[in-house]
């Protein structure tokens, strides 16, 4: 009963999360099996006609705007030649930090609990996966949210400059997607906060705000900086305080 009631509740839970979709850029984890179906681009079609129905957008106009941000994040990890083996690392870090034991799920309560006490929410960082984790699986999961932060920061602002001479309708294409992620009844809300999603959400928001930051303190050589080696990735702190990321990596920036 308890397998199939769990099967139930993932289940019921990643159809939710299924209809919050509208395209993935694929990078599988697999390399020897089928190396030919990896690396893929695609759209979440429903989600998409759902979309263009509701709000009325030009298809063509439309999908390819979409098409924009997952390629860019093609060429994040096909064009950053460290990228991919990076990340994958800190996947496999974050499952080997894994801790079973009992004792490390009464301290993570605890430091949950410490948190509340403090006036904070345990469950901003990344719902309960961040609450209940290990301290060295936070220093991982910190890791991540950094990288993923910049990835989809980066992603968006190519989008809509990409966009911008191509596609007449990029800017309210931006609009609505920023209204559609910020827009939820309070249940909703809630469960998207508990798994995690409104994290990943904030991850765009954050991410964007970096890079004009970094951009508008020393332009696209700074920024560029953050592709040259792992080292120069931001943490998630160094995003929500770019000034740290600036003086850490920037200061050895060649003035011209």
């Amino acid at each position: 009963m308890a397998r199939r009631l769990a099967g139930a509740e993932v289940g019921a839970l990643l159809g939710w999360m299924s209809t919050r979709v509208l395209g993935q850029y694929d990078l599988l984890v697999i390399e020897d099996e089928h190396p030919e179906d990896q690396d893929i681009v695609y759209y979440v079609g429903p989600n998409v006609l759902s979309l263009e129905k509701r709000f009325g957008f030009p298809p063509r106009e439309f999908r390819l705007w979409l098409a924009l941000h997952e390629v860019t994040h093609r060429a994040q990890f096909t064009g950053v030649p460290w990228m991919r083996e990076h990340f994958l690392g800190l996947v496999n870090e974050t499952v080997e930090a894994v801790d079973t034991d009992p004792k490390a799920f009464l301290a993570a309560l605890t430091r949950a609990l410490d948190q509340i006490r403090k006036g904070n929410n345990p469950l901003d960082d990344g719902g309960l996966v961040t609450v209940f984790s290990s301290v060295e699986q936070r220093v991982v999961l910190e890791r991540v949210s950094g990288l993923m932060s910049l990835l989809e920061g980066h992603g968006d602002v190519t989008m809509d400059r990409a966009g911008a001479d191509e596609i007449p309708n990029a800017v309210r294409f931006g609009q609505v997607l920023r209204q559609r992620r910020q827009q939820a009844n309070p249940a909703a809300k809630l469960l998207q906060k508990l798994i995690g999603l409104e994290a990943k959400l904030k991850q765009y928001e954050q991410g964007e705000r970096f890079i004009e930051q970094v951009e508008a303190s020393g332009g696209t050589a700074l920024l560029d900086r953050a592709w040259e080696r792992p080292e120069h990735l931001p943490t998630i702190g160094e995003i929500r305080e770019p000034d740290r990321w600036i003086a850490r990596v920037g200061a050895t920036l060649a003035v011209p």
